[in-house]
């Protein structure tokens, strides 16, 4: 069975469209965008499918990185691949941007750690088949590094300074659509692809926005 499909990661300020199949990445196209990736995103991937001679429709399925990360950046590449995979009749896979860093490691665990900002990290810990060995958390840094497990183990990070760490540091690439699409490719084979109303993002951390609409009183704390 052949698989063709589009991925999406617009999680952070640098973000990617990746084209890819079962051979690995056909194409990947980093974005940068301070600003947002919505009025960026549709002309840029319409530009790499054209460059391929490919339509929406060709597309067997559609992928998302699902967070964590910018709040308002995982809305917007989760809606974009729901809406195309609506349009086309196609189902979705999301990933989890920890286990798509979890890709560009070699050891037997992989321990991957991004900045949650507010002196907080998201973090995790997969092993050399992306399964989950300690669940994605956000913690104080010390604590995490604390609680990694021993064995043949490094730390991938996306520049985020982790000089404490006793393991090896390995430094993904910012763009990771490419990633998520070997992934998704995987798993769409598995069965594991969602019809896009099923989806949602993998947020870790709930937004502000969201622990004041259920919490009010979170306004008048310091």
């Amino acid at each position: 069975m052949s698989v063709r499909l589009l991925a999406v990661d617009t999680t952070g300020e640098i973000g990617s469209i990746a084209l890819v199949d079962q051979q690995g990445v056909v194409e990947q196209v980093t974005l940068h965008s301070p600003e947002g990736f919505a009025h960026i995103l549709f002309p840029a991937i319409e530009a790499l499918l054209a460059r391929h001679a490919l339509t929406f429709g060709s597309l067997d399925a559609f992928a998302s990185a699902s967070g964590p990360g910018s709040f308002t950046g995982v809305r917007v590449g989760l809606t974009a691949v729901m809406g195309l995979a609506e349009a086309t009749g196609r189902k979705v896979v999301v990933v989890s941007n920890l286990q798509a860093l979890a890709f560009y490691g070699t050891r037997a665990l992989r321990a991957v750690v991004v900045d949650a900002r507010r002196g907080e990290v998201y973090g995790a810990v997969y092993d050399s088949e992306l399964s989950l060995v300690c669940g994605e958390v956000v913690v104080k840094l010390p604590l995490w590094l604390a609680s990694l497990p021993e064995g043949d183990l490094e730390l991938i990070t996306q520049g985020f300074p982790v000089a404490e760490a006793a393991a090896p540091v390995i430094e993904a690439p910012r763009a990771i659509a490419g990633a998520v699409g070997r992934i998704a490719v995987d798993q769409f084979l598995r069965g594991n692809a969602r019809d896009p109303a099923d989806i949602d993002a993998n947020y870790v951390r709930r937004s502000d926005a969201e622990l004041l609409w259920k919490d009010p009183a979170l306004l008048h704390r310091s």
